[in-house]
Formats: C-alpha cells, structure tokens, sequence
C-alpha cells in the first residue's frame, strides 16, 4: 500500500501550482486560491464554507500512476481522500486471498472516502487507481480535528444517516424488508415554483395574447377557457430567446402537464404539440380570477426568468414517460442525453433509447441489498448513493456519472453490497436485465466477423437499414437480406479501407459522401499514416489483366477517395514529402489509364486542382493586426530564446521543430558546447518546466506571458523571470471605457473567427491523441486555446487594477453587456471566457463590488452562469447550442474534453484491430466543428473608431500570476473579520 504518499504537487490540474505545497507555508491568499479550485469539486460542493477553508489549510495533494493500490482491505487507515481526477476501483474478498477480490464499483472525480479512520476499524476495501489519479489528503490527526469542530455539519456529508450496519446484517430468511423506492416527481425543483411558473405563464398569455385562452367546443362539449396545444408552443417560442426548437417547448409544457398545472381535456399523460385542448390548472374553476393589473405587470417581469427556469428542466419530461408511450421526438432528445454518459459511451449505438427509465429517489431508500438477485443497471444522473458491505458499513460513495449494479446482471450472481441513497432527490437512469441481457446479445448475434488464417481481420455489426423492406408470411416477419446495413466496428487498416472501396457508391453525387467512409478519411491519420495509406490507394486500383467494367469502377472508386482524402487533409499534405510524391504518381497514373479507359477523364479536371501545391512561410512577430493566416508544420518561426541573464538570441527553426532541434540552433547561435536545458518559465518564477527532447512545438504551448530559457543543468535554479512578464501595473480602462460594448464584442469576435477558422480539423485529433506521435503541430489549436485564457485573464486584471469601487461597479456592468453581445453573436468561446474571468476567486469575493451591482445586471450574471452549470456533463449549455445556425464559436475546451473523454475511456486496438468505433466516435465531435464552419462569418459592423477597437482587442495585456491577482483583490477589498 502507498498511503500517506507526497508527491509534487506542480502536476495537479485542479490545485494552484503557484501553492506552497506544504500546509504550514501557506498564505491566506494561497488558501483563497486553492479554495476557488476545491469549490469545483463535487465531493465538497455541499460543504460550509468555513469548512472547506479549514481544509485548504491541512489537505494535500498526491497523485497516482494506473495500477497502484492506494490500501488493502483490513489495513488500518491514516488518512481520508478526495478524487479530484482519475477514477479508483474498489475491491472486497470474502477471503484473506486479495486474489479473490471483486470489484463492485468504480471512484470517479468528487468521489470522498475513508472514513474509517475515525474509529480506527480497519479498511473494508482495497483501493486501486484505475488510470493517472490525483487526491486530496487529509491525515487521520486532521480529520479527526474536523471531525470534532464541524461534527454537526460533517455529519449527514461523510457518514451514511442510516448508521452503520451490524456485522452480518440481516440473514436471509430474516423478516427485514428493504425501504421499497417511491417513484416521485422528476423534477429538482420545489413544486411551488412549477405552480408560480404555470400562474406566470397563465396571466402572461392572458395579458399578452388573450386569443389563445377561450371558451372551446370539442366532441360536442364546451370547455371554459381552453388553449390550443401548438398555439401554446408557437406564442412561447416567440417570447423567450432560451427556446431554440418546438422539441424543447414540448418539453416545457410536459413539466407542468405532469405537475398538474396544465391538464388535458381528455386526461392524456402527454403534452402534444398538435390541435389538443389543455387548461390551466386556475380555469378548472368556474369562477377563476382574472389577473388586476398590478399582477399581470409582476407575471411580465417574471416571464423571462420563468421559461428560463422551464427551459433548464423541460429535457427531462422526455425521459420520463414509460418506454412504450415515448414519440420520436422523446427518443431523439433521450439519445442525445445518452451519447454524454460516461457508462454508455462505448454502448451509444447499441443501447436504444426505448431501453432506458428515468427515475428519481429520495431517503430512505436502498436501491437494493446485499444477496439479492440484480435485476437492473443504474446510472447516476443527479445525487449521490453509499456502497454499504454487511460487517463492514460504507466502503465507498458514488456521484454523478458513476453507475452500479452491472457486476451483477454480467456474472448472474447475487449483489455484492447494498446501495443506499445517500442524499434527497437522486436522478438515476435505470437499464433492466432484460434489457440489458438483449443489448449484449444483440451486439453479438449481429456482429459479423471476417477472419483470414484464422484470424479476425473485419468485425462488422449487422442492422436493418433505413430503406429496408419486410415481408410477411403468417406470423412471421422478415427483412430482405440485401437491405441490412454493415457497420465496421474493428479491422486492419487494410481491410477497413476495402471495405469502404467495396461499399461505395458511384451513382452519388462527390458532395454525398458516406459518412463511414468520411471517418476514415478524418481518423485514418491515428492507424496507418499516409506513407502507409498511398501506397496502399496505388495498389487498390486494379491490374490491365483484369475485366475492363471491374478495373474501371475500382479506378473511380479510388479516384473518389484520393478527392475526399485531399479535400479534408488540404494544405497537411504539402507537409509531407511522401503525399506529395504519391499525388504526382498518382495524377500521371489517371492521366496513362484516361489514354485507354476514355470514362475516366472526367476525372481528370478535379484531380488536377489538387495537384497545384502553393508554398510559403510564415513568421510569427508582432503581426496580430494582420488577418491571420493557418500556421503549418513546416513554417519557419522567428523566436526569442532567453538565457539566465535576461538576454536573448533569436533563433529561426521549424514550428514543429523538437526541442533538441531548438536547443541545437540556439547552442549555434551562442558558440556553446554545454549540455543545455530549454526551460518554460511562468511568471510566478516558481514552475520551470523541463522541456522533453522528443517535444516538438513549444512555442505555441507557453502560457500567456510564460517565457522559453535555455540553460546549463546548474543554473536552473537561478533562472527568474523576465520584468516584462509581470504584466500590467495599471489597468486599460481609461482606453476601453468610451469604446461601445457591442464593438468590443464584435470586434472580439472577428479576431476569434480569424484564430477559429485556421484550426485544422486534424489538430483537434494530434491533440487529443498526442502531436509527438504525428511529428505535427497543434499550434492553431493551442492559439485559439490560448486565447480563451487571454480574454478570462484579461477580465480579472482590469478588475484587480481597478482602485475605484464605483470604478469596478461600470467594470462588472461593462463585462457582462460584451458578454451578451458575444452571445448574441454565436461567439460563445469569448462569452465563457468573460463569464468565467468574472467568477473566478480574485473577482468573485470582491463583495463590495457585487453589492452595488445593480439587479438587473445581477440577473443576467446569473442567467449566463446557468448557462456554465457543469451537471449532466454541460447539459445546460449542449441544449442551448445544439439549435443554433453556423457561423458559430464554439466553447472549444468543451470539445476538447469531449474528445480526450473518448480517446481516454475506449482502446485505440482491440485484439490488434484498429477499434474504429473509437474513430466513429472522435470523428463525430471533429464534425461539430465543421458544421460551426459550415457558413462563413460575414464582417457588416462598422464604427467610427473600429480601428482602435480592433487594435485594442488583438494586444490585450494582462496579469497571468494567480497569486499576483489575489494579493491585488485582498488590497481592494480586505477578508472582512
């Protein structure tokens, strides 16, 4: 067992790196930093303040290799923990043979455990880290101090509120039943707000649109005040900017048809937006009230903030129905839901969304016990819930996004421990056996499997296309063979490529390609690189001995493939000696063939377009003023590389040069013969990071104001930072206060299209693969990534620079008209950005500020923050998205996180075979940029000093040391006592 391990604590990506390590070297402002990162956390995201403080002062950090066990079952415990990345699994044996362990769960990010220490009973579980893990330690003296000053508060978070069981538990033959669960309603809202919010709607209607609300006659009946179900989707789309699609307003309604609010005339269960007849829950009353003045002016102001509130929960009324009653819209929704749950995310294609119940839980409740036979797989979606073992109590906690109960239903064996609701309220996805049986026994009756040797070389899954057709005979059913669709799930390089050759149509237009065949075209650069591929495409093209009609096709089948390559590839392929060689050979090739084959100089034309190759360099100066132009691989880069006495030589390299390569030009440049270190230097001085040799383009990946040294191994400690890497000691705001919020917006977003548009599609994939391992830069990526961080740093040093109370009040007001503006301009990487800056510690706990706030800009502060709620992996923010119209900016780390998610939780070979399920998957979120691209942004704003403004937004300057912007908010506005 590791326990009690220290580890450095400059890896962890949720502590401050800039933190004294050490609890006692800690500064009021370091505890402050680290507290704004716990605050993320969802183990202590329900812990009091002053706790969490406490915390900060005695935690520490560790992190932890994959396969390292943590403790073993039966030791006695030191210290309590925290995940703060990675994930842990947790084994029990019955045995003293830890070879017999099983594992019943897995700890992800929030989870909290070892509890144990504070009776000293000996660990119940044993401890394994599953991937790369980082924790929060706490040791037994600390906790235990906790424990004693915040028992009341720590109480109902750290230990189960059922007590711990008794060695044992119940046998069973006992009379003990469990707490049967009671299905309530789905929302996690109170049901007096969903009443306001029907009271809202009603009277809005009422005052706004009073033709929708009548007396109506249907099947021959009068009914008092009635409302069309389509008109009320209709009106409600045309009231509030938060409702993108008629899916979305359908959900909105559901929540109150189920809450009883709205009710349908003839009692169905379901809101359709269709010509039915709904009521308000006010006009079932003979003699309802209609709205005095003074209400129907409060239910207007009210209005926005109630479709907000409806539209952040409507979603879930589309899951709640029973799998049988869901329309085609319901399932729609429920598999887009499905696709960002880390438990389905290699099932997303198999698990139908008719599979899956949403229900909700509240205390006491066990969602089963210890023994029984497992007849459903869980999957947390809000809550939390205790893995209680008898004799042993809780071994661990499990959040939102982890699952339960699989282990069971795979092994047909009885539960290994009991699960617990740990808290009120809990969202869970349920799976049932049979449903679950059926998914796997699906997958692998139609899975098709192509062995050459004996081995596996294609596994393809088998299901009804979309065009199939039936035929029935008596009673049964069948599907026309020919009509059943292929999909590669595995194979080599080789015969996945044959595959989609073999499967192509010619009769489509170029513009149609298959989907499938466009994953490979995006991924293939992962599993066989193009010194691989051409090759391989010459070959494919077929012998003169063959039948002429069989050479013919397979000719423009690869002549099609070579298009779409080039097409997606674009100015990559000027990178490489190898692609250039193979487009000449293989245009003469065509050009020979089209001599005897006269059908294939139609292709001629097209092939010839891409043959052209256009070269260039480029240099990266002080040239943010000019339209930006995509950086490759091969550009050459100018670059100041400084020594440890703050002077420098300019060097001139590759982007994509390594490290050693740089080292090389600059130990040239300085005559020197020593064994040189190239170091990235942050403004805190205090991280110096070792550059790799194998690393390759370093420039684009320095922080904001971080700095490259180079230096003989003992200097390393000497080197300081450069003067100018400090930042500002004064803010802008004499310079951008008279510039129009919506020009500062829209010029923003004109320089992040510029920075957007010059992202290849394949540097998202070297970048969440690895760029070493494609000898490729990501530097468009990393300058788009780089600017997010610009705009959130830029937010925060303005406002710590800022003396003035009333100076930073028109600050705040300012920051949150420019990020409206760059919402209502799609360019939503800058809207996080600023939202983001304005929350951070430094800003956050200037309350002073805050209060004088005016309320109107505190609301729309907290409608944008809404907007950020991580929950239901970024629920919030995919459903506002998934409606808009290209151009858009998207929130690129989110996308990033979505592709590393993937490549992280599924193997890149399985059995030796490429998992192109994997690529499917990638390739998928790759094509969310394409589509945000799809329509170019149009510049049509104007202003009379737009040359300013524009030269403002494209050199901001800001302050990119934590602690530095800390120590400025602490002068502003002193901890209050």
């Amino acid at each position: 067992s590791c326990e009690g391990k220290v580890v450095d604590p400059t890896r962890s990506c949720q502590w401050d790196i800039s933190s004294p390590f050490r609890p006692a070297e800690r500064s009021g402002e370091d505890v402050d930093i680290i507290l704004a990162r716990l605050k993320r956390v969802k183990a202590f995201e329900r812990f009091h303040p002053s706790l969490l403080q406490q915390i900060c002062l005695c935690g520490y950090y560790e992190c932890l290799e994959r396969g390292v066990t943590l403790y073993r079952q039966g030791d006695i415990g030191t210290s309590w923990y925290a995940v703060l990345s990675g994930s842990l699994d947790v084994k029990v044996s019955e045995t003293a043979n830890h070879q017999d362990a099983v594992t019943i769960c897995t700890l992800g990010i929030g989870t909290a455990f070892g509890e144990s220490i504070l009776d000293n009973t000996p660990r119940h579980a044993t401890i394994v880290t599953c991937e790369f893990s980082e924790l929060l330690r706490i040791d037994q003296r600390e906790f235990k101090s906790l424990w004693e000053k915040y028992r009341q508060c720590m109480a109902g978070l750290l230990a189960p509120s059922y007590g711990v069981m008794e060695s044992g538990g119940p046998s069973p033959d006992s009379e003990y039943k469990p707490t049967v669960p009671s299905v309530m309603s789905i929302y996690d809202v109170p049901s007096e707000k969903i009443m306001r919010a029907g009271k809202v709607l009603r009277d809005a209607i009422l005052s706004r649109a009073p033709h929708i609300i009548r007396d109506r006659k249907y099947h021959l009946k009068t009914y008092r005040q009635c409302c069309v179900g389509t008109e009320l989707v209709d009106w409600q789309m045309q009231q509030s900017s938060c409702v993108h699609s008629r899916i979305q307003a359908v959900g909105m309604w559901q929540v109150l048809l189920e809450e009883g609010v709205l009710n349908h005339v003839d009692q169905e269960l379901t809101f359709q937006d269709k010509y039915l007849f709904y009521r308000f829950l006010d006009d079932e009353q003979e003699d309802a009230p209609l709205p005095t003045e003074e209400e129907a002016r409060e239910r207007d102001e009210e209005l926005q903030e109630t479709l907000l509130l409806l539209s952040q929960i409507g979603p879930d009324a589309h899951i709640s129905p029973p799998a049988g009653q869901r329309t085609t819209d319901d399932l729609e929704i429920i598999y887009e839901e499905l696709l960002h749950i880390k438990a389905l995310s290699h099932l997303s294609t198999t698990v139908s969304a008719n599979s899956v119940t949403f229900i909700i839980h509240s205390r006491p409740v066990y969602m089963f016990n210890q023994g029984e036979e497992g007849t459903s797989w869980y999957i947390i979606l809000k809550g939390s819930v205790n893995v209680v073992i008898y004799g042993k109590g809780v071994v661990c906690t499990l959040h939102e996004g982890d699952d339960f109960g699989k282990l069971a239903l795979v092994n047909d064996a009885p539960r290994a421990a009991s699960i617990v609701l740990r808290e009120d309220n809990c969202h869970f996805l349920r799976v049932d056996k049979e449903d679950f049986n059926r998914i796997l026994k699906d997958v692998e009756a139609n899975t098709v499997r192509l062995k050459e040797h004996y081995q596996d070389v294609l596994v393809l899954e088998k299901s009804p296309s979309s065009n199939s057709q039936t035929s029935t005979h008596g009673s049964t059913t069948t599907t026309t063979s020919s009509h059943y669709k292929y999909t590669v799930m595995s194979g080599t390089p080789e015969k996945i490529l044959e595959h989609f050759l073999e499967m192509m149509r010619l009769d489509s237009h170029f513009n149609e390609s298959d989907p499938a065949l466009d994953d490979f075209v995006l991924m293939h650069c992962v599993f066989i690189p193009n010194s691989q591929l051409c090759p391989v495409l010459m070959a494919s093209q077929g012998s003169e001995q063959e039948r002429l009609d069989y050479t013919l096709n397979n000719k423009r089948r690869v002549i099609r493939l070579v298009l779409q390559w080039a097409s997606v590839h674009g100015d990559h392929l000027q990178e490489e000696d190898a692609s250039l060689a193979f487009l000449e050979e293989f245009f003469v090739s065509v050009s020979d063939d089209a001599r005897v084959i006269p059908a294939l100089k139609d292709q001629l034309p097209k092939l010839a377009k891409i043959h052209k190759v256009l070269l260039r360099q480029f240099s990266m100066g002080d040239e943010k003023l000019q339209k930006r132009q995509a950086i490759k691989s091969n550009d050459e880069i100018l670059f100041k590389v400084y020594c440890s006495d703050h002077t420098y030589t300019t060097i001139r390299v590759p982007m994509a040069a390594s490290v050693r390569e740089v080292i090389s030009a600059v130990a040239d440049k300085l005559g020197s013969a020593e064994d040189l270190l190239l170091v990235n230097l942050s403004s805190a001085g205090g991280e110096k990071v070792v550059l790799k040799p194998n690393d390759i383009s370093v420039f684009s990946t320095l922080s904001i104001n971080g700095r490259l040294f180079v230096c003989p191994r003992d200097q390393l400690d000497s080197l300081t930072p450069l003067p100018e890497q400090e930042g500002p000691s004064t803010g802008s705001m004499g310079s951008f206060e008279l510039m129009s919020s919506k020009d500062l917006a829209y010029q923003m977003t004109l320089y992040d299209w510029e920075l957007f548009h010059c992202v290849h599609e394949h540097e998202l994939i070297y970048y969440t693969f690895g760029r070493k391992n494609f000898k490729k830069t990501t530097a468009n990526m990393d300058l788009f990534l780089r600017r997010f961080n610009e705009i959130q740093l830029w937010v925060i040093t303005e406002i710590c620079l800022c003396a003035q109370l009333s100076k930073r009040v028109q600050l705040l007001k300012k920051f949150i008209k420019i990020a409206a503006h760059c919402k209502e301009y799609k360019n939503l990487n800058s809207f996080f950005a600023i939202i983001m800056g304005m929350s951070t510690a430094a800003v956050s706990r200037l309350s002073q500020t805050w209060e004088k706030l005016p309320s109107k800009f505190k609301k729309f502060y907290s409608e944008f923050e809404s907007l950020m709620d991580p929950s239901r992996n970024h629920r919030a923010y995919r459903l506002t998205v998934a409606k808009l119209d290209p151009p858009i900016i998207p929130f690129m780390p989110l996308l990033i996180k979505d592709m590393t998610f993937t490549h992280d939780g599924n193997k890149t070979f399985i059995d030796s075979l490429v998992n192109f399920e994997k690529m499917r998957m990638i390739a998928n979120t790759v094509r969310i940029v394409r589509y945000c691209r799809s329509l170019p942004f149009k510049p049509s704003q104007t202003s009379k000093n737009h040359l300013d403004v524009r030269s403002y937004v494209r050199q901001l300057t800001v302050i990119d040391n934590q602690r530095t912007l800390s120590q400025f908010s602490h002068r502003l506005e002193p901890r209050r006592t």
